[in-house]
C-alpha cells in the first residue's frame, strides 16, 4: 500500500492520479476534506480507503496502524503563505510531519515529504538546495517558517540521509479550484478573462523589476508529480531537492501565455499591491534543480506556454479534473 497526505488536495490528488495510471490502485488517501470541495478531485481516483489526517494521526500515535506500507507521499499541509495563526501552522505543518516521519522510518517506509520554496524567503541567500546552507535561510512567513522547522528538524536527527523532502516552486495545474486565494495565476487570470477580459497583475515595488516583470519559477502540476514519483523509484535519492524547473519567466510571460491559450489579445492592468504582502513578496525565484539532475532525474520539463496550453484547453474550459 502507498499513503498520500493530502491525496484530495491539488498536487496529492495529481499524484494519485499519476500512481493510477501506472496501475497502482492500493492507496490510502489522508486528508482533511471539512466544507471545501476537494472532494470533487477523488471522483475521477482509484484508491482503496480514505482517512481523515485527525484519525489517522491518532492510529499512528497509538500504535494501532499496521497494514503493509511500502511508501507515505506526505503532501498534505496547511498551504496558506497568508496564514497568521502560527500555533495551528506548526501542529499541521511541523508537529505533524515529525510523527510521520518518526513512524515511517521505524516502519521502514518510504518517506518523502514536501517542503517548499517558501523557505528560501526572498532569495538573497540563493535558492540552493545544498544541506550546509539550511540553517543560513530566512523564511517571509509563518508557512515558509513551518516548514523550515521541519527540514532542520530532520537535519539535526540525522534523518535528510533516509528521507527526501522536496522544495516546490510555484506549481499550477488541474486540480485547484479549491484552494481559494492560493490558486494559481493561471487560473485567477482565467476567470478573470472570463469575467472582464483582462487581467490584473501587481505593481512592482521593487527598482530592480518593472510592472510584470517580478520572476518566479513556474511549474506545470504533471512535472511536479513525475519528479516526484523519481523519489518513489529511486529510494537512494534521499534528502532536500528542489522541484523546479531552473528557468524563471516573468509574469507578463504567463499572462501572454494564458490569453494565447485563450485566442485572445492580451488585455493587462497593474493594481497596487496589499500592504500586507509588499514586505514578504518574492520577486524571483528560481530552482537550483542541479542535484536531482545529478541524482539521475532526467525528466524533460513542459515549456510554460505548453503548460499553460495544456491546462486552459484541456481541463479549465471543459472543466475538467486530472
Amino acid at each position: 500500500m502507498i499513503i498520500v497526505t493530502g491525496g484530495s488536495g491539488f498536487i496529492g490528488s495529481a499524484l494519485v492520479a499519476a500512481l493510477n495510471a501506472k496501475g497502482i490502485a492500493d492507496i490510502l488517501i489522508v486528508d482533511i476534506l471539512d466544507g471545501d470541495e476537494k472532494w470533487k478531485n477523488l471522483r475521477n481516483l482509484a484508491f482503496a480507503d480514505y482517512i481523515e489526517a485527525d484519525d489517522f494521526l491518532s492510529l499512528i500515535s497509538a500504535g494501532k496502524f499496521n497494514l503493509p506500507v511500502s511508501a507515505l507521499f506526505h503532501l498534505g499541509a496547511c498551504s496558506s503563505t497568508t496564514e497568521t495563526n502560527a500555533s495551528y501552522l506548526i501542529k499541521n505543518n511541523f508537529e505533524y510531519t515529525k510523527t510521520l516521519a518518526a513512524f515511517a522510518l521505524d516502519k521502514k517506509i518510504r518517506f518523502i515529504y514536501a517542503s517548499s520554496a517558501a523557505t528560501y524567503g526572498d532569495g538573497s541567500k540563493g535558492f540552493s538546495d545544498d544541506h550546509l546552507k539550511l540553517t543560513s535561510l530566512v523564511p517571509l512567513n509563518m508557512y515558509g517558517q513551518s516548514k523550515q522547522m521541519f527540514d532542520l528538524w530532520a537535519q539535526s536527527n540525522g534523518m535528510l540521509s533516509k528521507i527526501a523532502g522536496l522544495k516546490y516552486f510555484n506549481v499550477f495545474g488541474p486540480n485547484e479550484y479549491h484552494k481559494a486565494d492560493m490558486r494559481s495565476f493561471v487560473l485567477k487570470g482565467f476567470q478573470q478573462i472570463k469575467q472582464t477580459g483582462k487581467v490584473r497583475l501587481f505593481k512592482s515595488y521593487n527598482p530592480q523589476y518593472p510592472d510584470g516583470g517580478q520572476m518566479r519559477d513556474f511549474l506545470y502540476v504533471k512535472d511536479a508529480v513525475d519528479m516526484t514519483l523519481f523519489f518513489l523509484d529511486n529510494k537512494k535519492a534521499n534528502g532536500i531537492f528542489n522541484i523546479g524547473t531552473g528557468r524563471p519567466r516573468t509574469w507578463l510571460d504567463l499572462a501572454n501565455a494564458l490569453f494565447a491559450a485563450m485566442n485572445l489579445q492580451p488585455n493587462i492592468e497593474f493594481i497596487d499591491m496589499p500592504e500586507i504582502l509588499r514586505g514578504k513578496y518574492q520577486y524571483f525565484t528560481q530552482a537550483d534543480i542541479s542535484k536531482i539532475r545529478a541524482t539521475g532525474c532526467k525528466k524533460d520539463i513542459t515549456p510554460l506556454e505548453d503548460a499553460v496550453k495544456d491546462y486552459v484547453q484541456n481541463y479549465l474550459i471543459p472543466d475538467r479534473y486530472i
